[in-house]
């Protein structure tokens, strides 16, 4: 995040930006020298047991986002400015069902959930996986839109609304689908951008199942002049299309620039519940070779191509915590991965993006299951667990990585990690250590940061490409920078 004293001048943008365990809304403040942000709002979020499944409570998330802009409202108001616009980013492939009327037929099931196990090989009945990936350069992952919507029993009528698209229907009144976004349904054609209608028939989807597509940067429409009255803002506060998949607005945010220049030959890393590792591409890359490794063709803001893989992530701590905390233990983080740095290394590692640790219950257990598996024996100690995390973390970026360099035929010179986890030392510097290259870390924002950047270019309180959002970036935030070290030692080097 920015610490640099900014003035208003370019404008003032609220960005909501929810993820799988919290939500946040915040206040971007751009001018020409960088984007100071302010977060006004924070809540948590996660998934309920509810009518048979994981679920979403939506009802009470989008409670929490009109709460979040009643006090960035407020926040800007207390200081004499108008709030230019709204933009929105949360995590993937989850949706809910709307009917004719603009009701929300059920709470949206989380892709935690397991019911669309069952539906991967019907559907790979109809639809080769070959085929799907040469259309789409979708990463196979169980929880794909494309597998969810073949469990669903009656469509007639209803309406598919990814979740960043049904906050800003209920926000706007406007349906629509953001081209990031669906770019994760196993439903896009990756070279044309557009929606692989032939796949809606061969499933026996309505080709109107998801609204039309909108780019970032476009207006979706203005607030409701109810939803304006209850957020105190006024009725023509428009609601700006951001890369609302949330990795998409990370992604803007990767201050690439700030390395010799060399922005293009970079890896990023968005490490958070989930880590996305990834090159920034302008094609994507539909070979045997990359489906074969899995890897995803995810579409970026400015028609980019995110090509990435998810390697678990700050899921698998967060949820040893939590079960740690049930049982009476609730060790200061800080202190935890002090002491986990201290431990020696070639500890054993686990795969920290298998499926088997998707689903939330006793995450330490199943770590140590996972260990036995391959031979080898993990202390019960939360230090221990937490370093073959941070071990498990950095091996399967750099795996990743590597494979991507190869897969695209691209060198890369530095690895950006940015969000949550380029905070956390110790998994910054065994990635160094890991991938032989420099880290760069932070900003932490920087979901917030793309999502606010794409609303100020789109008021014109900025121009110019991503190169330009980035410098914007690069020079208004604090970055840390980690060199490859020997194994043995850890820390940052500033």
């Amino acid at each position: 995040m920015s610490t640099l004293p900014l003035d208003a001048e370019g404008g003032v943008f609220a960005a909501v930006d929810i993820g799988a365990s919290s939500g946040r809304v915040i206040l971007g403040r751009v001018s020409r020298d960088g984007v100071a942000l302010e977060t006004v709002h924070r809540f948590p979020n996660g998934v309920v047991e509810r009518d048979g499944g994981l679920r979403w409570d939506f009802d009470a998330l989008f409670a929490e986002v009109l709460a979040g802009l009643r006090a960035a409202a407020a926040a800007a108001a207390a200081r004499g400015e108008k709030i230019a616009s709204v933009g929105i980013d949360t995590w993937a492939v989850d949706y809910g069902l709307v009917d004719s009327a603009g009701n929300l037929v059920a709470q949206p099931y989380s892709y935690r959930d397991d019911r669309s196990r069952t539906a991967v090989a019907p559907v790979h009945a109809k639809l080769d996986p070959a085929r799907l990936y040469q259309t789409t350069g979708l990463q196979f992952l169980q929880f794909n839109t494309i597998y969810q919507l073949a469990t669903e029993k009656d469509l007639d009528g209803l309406q598919a609304l990814l979740i960043p698209d049904l906050i800003a229907f209920l926000l706007t009144g406007v349906r629509r689908t953001e081209a990031t976004n669906a770019s994760t349904t196993g439903l896009f054609d990756a070279v044309a951008g557009e929606w692989a209608t032939e796949f809606f028939a061969t499933l026996g989807l309505r080709k109107d199942l998801f609204p039309p597509l909108i780019q970032p940067g476009e207006t979706v429409g203005t607030l409701l002049p109810d939803i304006a009255g209850q957020v105190d803002l006024p009725p023509e506060t428009p609601v700006v299309a951001v890369g609302s998949h949330d990795t998409a607005s990370a992604v803007v945010a990767v201050p690439a620039v700030a390395d010799g220049g060399r922005g293009e030959n970079f890896a990023y890393i968005s490490s958070g519940t989930w880590s996305l590792v990834g090159l920034e591409l302008k094609h994507p890359v539909l070979t045997g070779a990359s489906r074969e490794a899995n890897f995803t063709n995810e579409r970026g803001v400015d028609g980019t191509i995110r090509y990435l893989r998810n390697v678990g992530g700050l899921w698998l701590l967060s949820e040893c915590q939590r079960t740690w905390a049930g049982e009476g233990f609730q060790p200061d983080l800080a202190a935890l991965l002090t002491a986990a740095a201290a431990l020696p290394v070639g500890g054993p590692r686990i795969n920290a993006d298998d499926p088997y640790f998707i689903a939330p219950d006793n995450m330490p257990g199943r770590i140590r299951a996972a260990v036995r598996r391959t031979g080898e024996v993990l202390a019960d100690d939360p230090a221990a667990i937490t370093r073959c995390i941070m071990d498990s973390l950095a091996a399967g970026y750099a795996r990743t990585i590597t494979t991507a360099e190869r897969l695209a035929n691209r060198e890369v010179d530095v690895v950006h990690v940015v969000g949550g986890g380029s905070q956390n030392t110790l998994l910054c510097q065994l990635t160094a250590n890991a991938t032989g290259r420099p880290v760069v870390a932070g900003p932490v924002e920087a979901t917030a940061l793309g999502n606010v950047l794409v609303q100020a270019r789109a008021a014109g309180a900025v121009d110019g490409g991503l190169a330009e959002l980035r410098r914007i970036v690069a020079t208004g935030t604090s970055l840390d920078r980690y060199q490859p070290l020997v194994a043995a030692r850890q820390g940052c080097v500033n």
